[in-house]
């Protein structure tokens, strides 16, 4: 079976970066499984930019059409809802 390819990326860390990384045995892995967790949570429309194109924003409007951005009474969290669907 062939070796799979690793590269190397480095980033610049502030002081209290670093001193909060000080603690972690592993910190090579820590920062990917951090990495890898942060994309898995990343917005599907905006892919994390925080921003939408012209065309994502005219998607978003027709979802919103028949949905809404509303708090969750249960955990507080922000969650949309179709208004199409009855609440559960």
């Amino acid at each position: 079976m062939p070796k799979s390819k690793t590269e190397v990326v480095s980033f610049k860390a502030d002081a209290t970066l670093l001193d909060a990384m000080r603690g972690v045995a592993n910190r090579s892995e820590f920062i990917r499984t951090a990495i890898l967790a942060a994309l898995d949570s990343t917005c599907p429309l905006c892919s994390g930019t925080g921003t939408l194109t012209p065309n994502q924003m005219r998607h978003w409007n027709d979802l919103a059409s028949d949905h809404s951005v509303e708090e969750c009474e249960d955990c507080r969290e922000v969650r949309l809802v179709c208004s199409n669907r009855e609440e559960k």
